[in-house]
């Protein structure tokens, strides 16, 4: 091995594409960016959802409606699945900790509790909210009622 027969490393170096160095080069004169225009000057960053001067698609589409930023987003479960899910799993307390331990809910879930159907035992409810037809059934069936 001598000084005029090292190499790197295969892969270590990677050619770069050297532009602006005149015309012999091949790169030269304009240097890869083609004829005027925006993109050819230097210090151009194209705004997000330019197209070109032609109206951007988010002002064309008119605006429709309104969406509440502070709206909360609950999963509601009425008292039938309820009934099916206290007998499946023989739970007598049905609670946020106990659902996500069974997978029905997700760790960000709020749970709503429903009146839809009819509940057979007596089961206490530790949720985040309860509509009025399903705390009067709760209550009926003999059950409590604890909103988070």
């Amino acid at each position: 091995m001598e000084l005029h027969t090292l190499k790197p490393a295969k892969g270590s170096v990677k050619k770069k594409k050297r532009v602006g160095r005149g015309q012999g080069s091949t790169r030269g004169g304009t240097s890869t960016r083609g004829h005027k225009g925006a993109k050819s000057r230097s210090g151009y960053s194209r705004k997000r959802g330019f197209e070109g001067g032609q109206m951007p698609l988010q002002r064309r589409v008119p605006k429709r409606g309104f969406k509440n930023i502070n709206r909360v987003e609950y999963l509601g479960l009425n008292l039938d699945s309820v009934q099916k899910l206290a007998d499946k799993h023989s739970i007598s307390e049905f609670s946020f900790e106990k659902l996500r331990e069974l997978k029905i809910v997700g760790k960000n879930h709020k749970i709503k509790i429903l009146g839809r159907g009819e509940l057979k035992s007596a089961i206490t409810f530790k949720v985040h909210a309860c509509s009025a037809s399903a705390k009067e059934a709760i209550e009926k069936a003999g059950g409590s009622l604890e909103l988070l």
